[in-house]
């Protein structure tokens, strides 16, 4: 399942950065420029709430929203540059019964997020709470 895209400007980047990633190559178009990545990039935090963004925005609506319950193998594999654009593509890996709530299920999925030039940004394996349907 494809979302719609979400496109990353150099505002959403620092104001994300201020308040929750302080770091100058998030912060500092100008300093950013004699960092590690050369210029603005995203948090990978801030990727990650984008992903979300996505998915939410998305035809995925598991009934009761989408609870978490863990996110395993988080990988920021490429940087996010003012100009991305990004989407998100989720895959169910797996549904099953929970063992310790018998009016609930569990699904893993596995999510990753791409930019324009479809270099994967962002990936993650989650699993997610669902009640379970009635048994008929």
């Amino acid at each position: 399942m494809h979302n719609k895209q979400h496109q990353v400007t150099a505002e959403q980047i620092i104001e994300f950065a201020q308040q929750f990633d302080p770091q100058p190559f998030h912060t500092n178009e100008e300093q950013a420029k004699s960092s590690f990545f050369k210029g603005l990039v995203a948090s990978g935090w801030h990727t990650a709430a984008i992903t979300m963004k996505l998915i939410v925005a998305s035809d995925a609506k598991p009934a009761g929203g989408l609870i978490g319950a863990g996110v395993d193998k988080l990988r920021f594999n490429q940087a996010v540059r003012p100009g991305d654009s990004l989407q998100a593509k989720v895959t169910v890996i797996e549904a099953k019964a929970s063992s310790s709530k018998p009016e609930q299920g569990l699904i893993t999925i596995a999510v990753s997020a791409t930019n324009q030039e479809q270099q994967e940004v962002c990936s993650y394996v989650s699993t997610i709470v669902v009640p379970k349907r009635p048994n008929t």
